[in-house]
């Protein structure tokens, strides 16, 4: 199951610092910026996701409130 957007956060900000400190095997440090760069994209995906949400339900012509599911795949433009 895939983790909530506040626990990526929190483990991306956790994955920057221990890069900040500098203090780990090369190794180590490459697979921590490999997971970084992954819990980045996931993130930046479900702002994107919930900023177009909330764009439909800003244009409803109707007035009223709907809301549209979004395919992953149509973020990608």
């Amino acid at each position: 199951m895939e983790n909530s957007f506040e626990t990526s956060l929190v483990e991306l900000e956790e994955i920057v610092t221990k890069l900040e400190e500098g203090d780990l095997p090369l190794e180590e440090s490459l697979e921590l910026f490999e997971k970084g760069i992954s819990l980045s994209r996931s993130c930046r995906e479900r702002l994107t996701n919930a900023e177009r949400r909330i764009e439909i339900l800003m244009k409803d012509p109707d007035g009223g409130f709907t809301a549209e599911e979004i395919e992953p795949d149509s973020l990608r433009d």
